[in-house]
């Protein structure tokens, strides 16, 4: 994006649970995090049009008796006809241990109560989660799909996914740029500039096939949406 806009961006790394905080401080100008837009977000920074799908899922060590878990592929929980699945899901996580990355939207679906009382272990990092997931501390994790194949194939431990693909909801609206609501002042009009320049960047590299190639690169998947 920061080609096609002809921008030298400087990437700056900031905990998760501090991104948007870090944001509002003018730390740096935009997230590109893989954050999901969602309207509890939107109360506080503003989004640029969709640019990927990224649907969540749970993990488990292969062996584990979630593995047989039946559901559809997918499901969005925006739409009706999802109570089946949702038993399904309760039932299988009635007393397990589920990790999680904390102040994500993967947490706020576990503490809704969507899928039962289930017992919630909330980590900084997603690192975290998958080490313990892998060293027997959780008994199943919930996060982004991508996160979960990236790290079975670079660590080369037997996580496997179980259960649907779950969307809407929790989980938002496609994920998006995230950028500080414009104001009157000069900063706030680049702000608003910012967010005009991404989304005719994201709408060029649409167009022209680059976020789908740069998806299946490296998730294996054409997330764009």
């Amino acid at each position: 994006l920061c080609a096609i806009l002809k921008h030298e961006c400087e990437i700056v790394p900031q905990d998760w649970d501090g991104m948007i905080p870090a944001l509002l401080m003018r730390k740096f100008d935009v997230i590109m995090a893989g954050m999901s837009i969602t309207p509890e977000r939107q109360k506080t920074i503003t989004f640029t049009q969709g640019y990927a799908t990224e649907p969540a899922t749970l993990a488990v060590m292969k062996g584990s008796s979630l593995e047989g878990m039946d559901t559809p592929n997918s499901i969005n929980l925006n739409l009706k006809g999802n109570d089946k699945t949702l038993k399904t899901i309760t039932s299988a996580l009635a007393g397990k241990t589920v990790c999680v990355q904390t102040a994500t939207i993967h947490q706020k679906l576990l503490d809704s109560g969507d899928v039962g009382s289930v017992n919630v272990r909330a980590y900084k990092t997603q690192d975290e989660v998958n080490l313990d997931l892998t060293s027997g501390r959780c008994d199943v994790a919930l996060a982004a799909k991508a996160s979960f194949v990236e790290y079975a194939e670079a660590s080369g431990k037997a996580v496997v996914t179980v259960g649907p693909n779950l969307a809407g909801g929790a989980f938002g609206n496609g994920v998006g740029v995230g950028v500080r609501q414009g104001g009157d002042d000069a900063i706030g009009k680049r702000d608003a500039k910012l967010l005009k320049d991404f989304n005719r960047a994201i709408n060029t590299a649409r167009k022209k096939g680059i976020i789908s190639e740069l998806a299946i690169k490296w998730f294996k998947d054409d997330v764009s949406m």
